[in-house]
């Protein structure tokens, strides 16, 4: 277990929508990090208007461990709303994002310590991604977009196994509410100046619920808010 100097309280966050084949996993995984680790901690989970029974299975936590917030959106706003929502909510000192899939594993949140006394942001990038071939496709060909118009260096932008410095992500006031959230973050922070590093997580298949933040619909509004932004940025 690696215990970095930054480490003196711990935010992690994820997205939930219709994940309540997930949400439960997910936050006693959240839950048994904070504990491992013996720090001061929160688990917060922000419900994008989910029409399951997600919102209902995280307060039934909450009621049992205060540390555990709930953040509802009254409906569906998508992913980077879903992400902004968060960074606004966080507390502490780390923030740690990561998805409501349940496509990781959260003890991995060890490599990430291992590079945080050293830089602001570490994002992680997905061994063997185990999606299907056109999102690993489309994936690989974003990333490679992403990094051509904004210098980022990372070789997956859009995974969510990512931890960073609070300081990094105050005054930052991400736009999107689609898929280009974490390009955006990213750029931002290196355009303030922040020092980002990457490492290798392991990533699983999806074992319950579908994926819902790639729809055509929402690949093109990524675009247009991609240009928008590098012209914010440049």
């Amino acid at each position: 277990m690696i215990k970095p100097k930054a480490l003196t309280s711990l935010s992690i966050f994820f997205p939930c929508y219709n994940e309540a084949d997930n949400v439960g996993t997910m936050i006693d995984q959240s839950v048994q990090v904070g504990e491992a680790y013996g720090i001061d901690y929160e688990v917060l989970i922000i419900d994008d208007g989910s029409s399951d029974d997600s919102a209902q299975m995280v307060q039934q936590r909450a009621k049992k461990n205060p540390r555990i917030r709930l953040v509802q959106h009254s409906k569906n706003m998508g992913y980077g709303a879903a992400l902004r929502t968060g960074f606004k909510n966080v507390t502490k000192d780390l923030v740690f994002l990561t998805d409501g899939d349940n496509q990781f594993h959260l003890s991995e949140i060890d490599k990430l310590f291992s590079k945080i006394d050293s830089c602001d942001v570490v994002a992680g990038y997905r061994i063997n991604r185990q999606d299907k071939a056109y999102r690993r496709l489309n994936g690989f060909l974003w990333t490679k977009l992403t990094k051509l118009l904004f210098g980022l260096p990372t070789r997956d932008i859009d995974c969510a196994f990512k931890l960073f410095r609070k300081k990094a992500l105050d005054g930052l006031e991400p736009k999107s509410d689609h898929l280009m959230i974490h390009a955006e973050i990213l750029a931002r922070i290196k355009k303030n100046g922040f020092k980002i590093e990457e490492i290798g997580v392991t990533h699983y298949p999806r074992g319950a619920g579908k994926a819902t933040a790639t729809g055509f619909t929402r690949i093109l509004k990524s675009f247009r808010e991609l240009l928008s932004l590098y012209w914010q940025i440049r």
